[in-house]
């Protein structure tokens, strides 16, 4: 199969995968309608999701940085599905929380796995790792473009509609699967780099966990507050999700093509100084300006989230497996156990005094960038070289970042 089809299968494959990494998100105001939970019980439900999938993860990087499991694929896209299919119809709390869990552990089985995957079918070609990142994020701009289309209808009761996108996925990798198979393909080769910069690393990680925590936030709490800004009910909430998801798209390849000119870390450190400005403007511009404010803030949230994945490999060359798994893994749960706090206080007080506080996240991202050095890239892996994710390679195409393989900073 050539590699052009190859990727392109592997992106929509992506895209399906991470509608459901957005749909959970999307679903909080069907809860709140449906089942009248409050702020602090649907950020339970986000967190059931991104815990286990951010916990898990670097597990299963570890897991296919020595094994080839390329069948993880369409089982994980599977997993993903099922669960959030199955979130609306349990009366339950708590088989909510294990069904949009079960979702996110099929999250974190995916991602290592069709990096890789990814990785050898692209055969080094950093613009077709960057077709592949482009599907996971359309995937999450989507979700609650579909999450509408479906439940807004007919309710919670119609959610086993929405393991439509999974059955899609399973089938479109299998092409893929059995051509990796043809041309024995499934193995990997790593290699080991020295001259690790672990303090660099712990400084990223803090912010990591930072933009995480703003992520989130938003990701679980503005649908609500465009509804309380905008009105229009939770069309209104529907579009300021697409907004933020979108910005995902555009920001990631614009941060490869400013950082190619002006550095990672000099890109990353003014883009999160600019977030804090947007994300202060969403919060306080009255009308539909808060739209565009959202876009602002979703952009530069993602200028820097592909950058972050090569640093955090730079810095720890060594251990690249390592570094993708704690940076994107661990730290991004850490973020998200902010947002059952953010819930509580949005129920003592309101919605905009709760999110206010996440305007200085960004601003400490900006001061942790400015004691960030830019490492030296390694030169690159001689063409043809089969790599899997954990090979040390000076562009970083295709790394895992948080579910997404992320473009190259070289273009």
């Amino acid at each position: 199969m050539r590699a052009d089809k190859s990727i392109l299968l592997l992106s929509v494959g992506h895209a399906c995968v991470d509608v459901y990494q957005g749909s959970v998100a999307a679903l909080v105001p069907f809860f709140v309608a449906e089942r009248s939970y409050g702020y602090a019980a649907v950020s339970g439900v986000v967190l059931a999701a991104s815990l286990l999938s951010s916990v898990a993860q670097p597990l299963f990087g570890l897991l296919t940085d020595r094994l080839a499991l390329p069948w993880l694929l369409p089982v994980s896209t599977l997993a993903c599905g099922v669960g959030i299919a199955l979130s609306g119809v349990s009366g339950s709390y708590a088989l909510t929380l294990a069904f949009v869990a079960a979702s996110g552990l099929g999250v974190a089985a995916y991602h290592p796995e069709s990096a890789r995957v990814a990785r050898l079918a692209a055969g080094g070609s950093h613009t077709a790792m960057s077709w592949f990142s482009l599907g996971g994020n359309l995937g999450f701009a989507l979700a609650p473009l579909l999450v509408s289309a479906v439940v807004a209808t007919g309710g919670l009761r119609l959610s086993p509609l929405l393991a439509a996108p999974a059955l899609l996925g399973a089938v479109v990798c299998l092409p893929v699967l059995r051509s990796l198979r043809a041309t024995g393909g499934g193995r990997s080769v790593r290699k080991a780099g020295e001259g690790d910069d672990r303090s660099s690393f712990v400084k990223l990680s803090l912010a990591v966990v930072c933009r995480s925590v703003v992520f989130v936030g938003l990701s679980t709490f503005l649908s609500l507050f465009a509804q309380e800004r905008l009105g229009g009910g939770a069309t209104a909430g529907t579009v300021a999700l697409f907004v933020l998801y979108l910005g995902g798209a555009v920001g990631s390849v614009l941060g490869g093509m400013l950082a190619r000119r002006w550095g990672r870390v000099a890109v990353s450190r003014w883009s999160y100084l600019a977030t804090a400005v947007a994300v202060a403007g969403l919060l306080t511009v009255p009308g539909p300006a808060l739209l565009l404010f959202v876009a602002l803030a979703s952009v530069g949230l993602y200028v820097p989230f592909s950058l972050q994945v090569t640093l955090a490999q730079d810095y720890l060359p060594s251990r690249i497996g390592t570094a993708s798994g704690i940076t994107l893994g661990l730290t991004v749960s850490i973020g998200g156990l902010a947002s059952p706090l953010i819930g509580s206080l949005a129920d003592a007080t309101s919605l905009r005094t709760a999110l206010a506080p996440l305007v200085l996240f960004p601003a400490v991202n900006w001061l942790l960038f400015r004691a960030l050095p830019e490492p030296a890239v390694p030169a690159p892996a001689a063409p043809g070289t089969s790599s899997g994710p954990g090979a040390a390679s000076g562009t970083g195409a295709g790394r895992e970042a948080g579910g997404l393989p992320v473009p190259s900073d070289e273009g």
